[in-house]
């Protein structure tokens, strides 16, 4: 029968009925100077097994909380709601699964493998190279891990669906230019890291670095938006921002800023961690708009136009690595190694310092690889086309589609209702299965000495990106011009940002990265890719803009109003003092 005890009992008992007994009294004996070896340890299949299993089904179990409920939901709408079949439902199925399992492996290989690179390098740098030198590693450090990014392929997929009679300049971006793309993107997190390098090490304010980078980029949109041509990119520049603040960016980056902060001394800040984010979202988006007007002063639309025929004339089989599989394998090797060979070169040449644990650091290094590779095939066979699917037939329930017989499903406004509604649910959902969230949610409480709790942050991050899905579908489906919408919500943040303290600002323009993990990119573009092809828009770009500016605003109220809350108190809490004769 067993009996419940506590565990400050069991402890007790422990400690005081043991006794130590010295290892060598178990080896065997051996004669003169031979060294006993102990033999290798041998398990059955069995044991192996109980003791595998515990480690993977953890690791396991968190992705499939994160995958699984969006992907039902998305087949149930198309299913119940829509009432249509789900095509490829055995690729999708499988490619779901690859999705699952790439990221279990990559994950717990960044975990395993990577991310000792950034604590040692955060930590080495400082004593043994000059500042220069410091920020021009974590200057290419930035970059490298941009093109790391596992949601960065699905941008390079982008570009099969536009066309280009109508958006040359987004075509030739998505094309001819997609190389240059993601490394102006990468550019740009460099930028970003060495900023907030220094920030770390000075201890500099968010909110000047705020202003001093969103004006320039709010005016080069407004340009962008006043000339038709360059009026389609606008969308894709703002959602590269979104699609840079992963798994992989933002530890790395964060663990090595917040090493070389701590090794000069300005670590112990409690906000030292928060900012990073902000600025690797916001200057990927300057770089890919001033990477857009220059494109506009090399090279015409009409001159995009003709190349893009030319090469559609060309009848010439393309290679085997352009093809599927293999394009997915070259890229996870590309995304990783290079990264790696960097950083160990950095390490042993520039640092002259040893790895510790290096096989376990290889381990990791091959899980991420892996993972990296079965993700790409995921995203290709599964997540994309679930979510190119859906996208391209939720219009039905208002509008008239070809793939769709009777459609209009239901009448224009239940239609758009339901279509919109869609996306908040999918939103909301999203974002509160991010497992990123729920960390940031846990840090903030303790910051903020639980004023702002975890729950209240996920819900008013949940909302914003809710919120901000469903208006970047309806720009989609109304054809609404993007800056009519984002430049006032970002006027408007500013603004808020002017009467919030600074902790309050750094959680919230902070918190928008949170929300565009793995998951949510590539779901949420192809799914807007797949509306703007189905209702016939120019481009589907926008919803992760838009998914990224209005959580920002919905916790900036929330800390208003929070402070307020807390003034409040105070405020009564002196009054009864003074009533009391407490105070004078």
């Amino acid at each position: 029968m067993a009996v419940e005890i506590r565990f400050g009992d069991f402890v007790h008992e422990v400690t005081l009925h043991q006794k130590c007994i010295s290892a060598n009294r178990l080896m065997p004996s051996v004669s003169g100077d031979a060294t006993y070896l102990a033999p290798k340890i041998q398990l059955r299949r069995l044991d192996a097994y109980r003791m595998i299993r515990p480690y993977v089904t953890v690791r396991f179990v968190e992705q499939l909380k994160a995958v699984v409920p969006l992907a039902l939901y998305l087949v149930l709408f198309q299913l119940l709601i829509l009432r249509q079949g789900l095509a490829e439902s055995w690729v999708i199925s499988a490619g779901i699964v690859a999705v699952i399992v790439g990221l279990m492996f990559f994950m717990e290989g960044l975990k395993v493998g990577l991310m000792p690179f950034g604590e040692v390098l955060g930590n080495t740098l400082p004593a043994k190279a000059s500042l220069r030198l410091v920020l021009l590693i974590v200057f290419l450090l930035g970059i490298g891990v941009t093109f790391a990014e596992p949601a960065i392929g699905a941008l390079r997929t982008a570009g099969q669906i536009v066309e280009v009679e109508n958006a040359p300049y987004l075509y030739a971006l998505l094309n001819g230019w997609a190389g240059t793309l993601v490394l102006v993107v990468g550019i740009g997190v460099g930028a970003a890291a060495i900023i907030g390098t220094l920030r770390f090490i000075y201890g500099w304010s968010l909110k000047p670095l705020i202003f001093i980078t969103i004006i320039p980029t709010l005016l080069l949109s407004l340009y962008l938006w006043l000339d038709p041509h360059l009026n389609s990119v606008l969308g894709l520049a703002w959602d590269c921002g979104a699609v840079t603040t992963g798994p992989v960016t933002v530890p790395l980056v964060l663990a090595l800023g917040i090493g070389i902060a701590a090794a000069a001394g300005q670590g112990q800040s409690s906000l030292s961690g928060f900012g990073i984010v902000t600025l690797a979202s916001i200057f990927p988006i300057l770089g890919v708009e001033l990477l857009a007007v220059w494109l506009s002063l090399v090279t015409t639309p009409e001159a995009i136009i003709a190349e893009a025929a030319g090469v559609s004339q060309l009848t010439t089989l393309p290679m085997w690595y352009e093809l599927s599989p293999a394009l997915e394998i070259i890229a996870g090797l590309q995304a990783i190694v290079p990264l790696v060979i960097f950083l160990y070169l950095v390490l042993r040449v520039l640092l002259k310092e040893r790895l510790h644990n290096p096989g376990y650091i290889a381990y990791g290094i091959t899980l991420a690889v892996l993972g990296m590779i079965i993700f790409n095939l995921g995203l290709t066979y599964g997540l994309a086309k679930l979510g190119g699917q859906s996208g391209g037939l939720v219009p039905a329930a208002f509008t008239n589609i070809d793939a769709v017989m009777g459609s209009p499903l239901y009448g224009t406004f239940f239609g758009l209702t339901l279509a919109i509604g869609f996306a908040w649910i999918l939103g909301f959902g999203a974002t509160l299965a991010e497992p990123a969230l729920n960390a940031l949610g846990l840090t903030v409480e303790n910051l903020t000495n639980g004023a702002f709790r975890r729950s209240l942050l996920m819900i008013a991050v949940s909302l914003g990106v809710a919120v901000g899905i469903a208006l970047g579908v309806a720009k989609i489906v109304f054809t609404l011009d993007l800056a009519l919408l984002l430049l006032p919500l970002y006027l408007l943040a500013l603004l808020l940002t002017i009467f919030s303290s600074e902790e309050f600002v750094n959680i919230a323009w902070d918190s928008a990265g949170v929300t565009t993990g793995p998951i949510t990119v590539p779901l949420v573009l192809s799914m807007g890719l797949g509306f703007g092809h189905a209702v016939a828009a120019v481009e589907g770009f926008g919803v992760l803009a838009m998914a990224s500016i209005c959580p920002i605003l919905s916790v900036l109220m929330t800390g208003l109003w929070i402070n307020w809350k807390v003034a409040r108190k105070h405020r009564h809490y002196d009054e009864s003092l003074q009533a009391e004769g407490v105070v004078s």
